[in-house]
């Protein structure tokens, strides 16, 4: 056999043994990291807000990010009407949001519905079939992803458009550096963090510098431990944005030839 056709042969098996470690090393990862198992798409990034609701003898809030997204942008509760990323660090009342605050900037009778009575169910104590049915009915419509919602929120910015802002003159920072960070394990490609696909989402002070260090490689402890425990990328990849399972979403280069 001449050198020609050895390497013809040899080639494409050793690069599906590199690709078979791979996905193999994807498939392994949730049982290393003991990865919790996920919802159902309709109920992924749902929270319960319960700081003060069952003190005031009312049934906690449901919240469900998906819905929100549909129509802004993650910045504008999260920057703009000062929602923190923590759970139960944001000292909202309902006296807030009658005042325009929190929720109550937009569930104003409206721009959405208001704070009345009737309305109390909307948000006190929903879900069931009817969220899981409105669910079903946008997860059509949009591309489709594996993990979390099933949905690629990535490419379905361009479909839903959602408002960057509340205010009419703000426009995300067009800054589109792509950073790429060395696993601590040769053997797992490299993490891409592409920022246009965050700044159109999120505000620079989302993350710089209280989650990332502004200078780079000072950001200490950043490995996939502290992930796993809401830290760095995990604090939004760990119950909002596409989880942790999805190894290629952060590892382009995992199953690739």
């Amino acid at each position: 056999m001449g050198k020609a056709k050895r390497l013809s042969f040899i080639l494409p098996l050793v690069a599906a043994v590199a690709l078979l470690s791979l996905v193999l090393i994807e498939n392994a990862f949730g049982q290393f990291f003991n990865l919790p198992p996920q919802p159902p798409p309709h109920e992924y990034g749902t929270i319960v807000m319960d700081r003060t609701s069952r003190a005031a003898g009312e049934k906690p809030v449901v919240f469900s990010h998906w819905t929100h997204r549909l129509k802004y942008t993650c910045r504008v509760c999260h920057f703009e009407l000062e929602f923190e990323f923590k759970a139960g660090a944001t000292p909202i009342t309902e006296e807030d949001n009658r005042n325009g605050l929190y929720c109550g900037k937009c569930h104003n009778g409206y721009t959405a519905f208001g704070h009345t009575v009737n309305n109390c169910k909307k948000c006190h104590g929903k879900g069931g079939k009817e969220i899981k049915k409105k669910f079903n009915n946008v997860w059509k419509r949009l591309p489709h992803s594996e993990y979390g919602n099933r949905i690629d929120w990535v490419r379905a910015y361009k479909v839903t458009r959602p408002k960057y802002s509340i205010f009419l003159y703000e426009k995300p920072i067009r800054f589109k550096n792509i950073l790429r960070l060395e696993a601590e394990l040769t053997i797992i490609p490299p993490a891409v963090f592409p920022h246009w696909e965050h700044v159109q989402q999120l505000d620079c002070s989302n993350c710089h510098p209280w989650i990332f260090n502004l200078k780079k490689k000072t950001t200490k402890h950043f490995s996939m431990d502290y992930i796993l425990k809401g830290k760095f990328c995990g604090v939004c990849h760990t119950g909002v944005a596409f989880p942790i399972d999805n190894c290629k979403g952060c590892h382009p280069g995992i199953g690739k030839h």
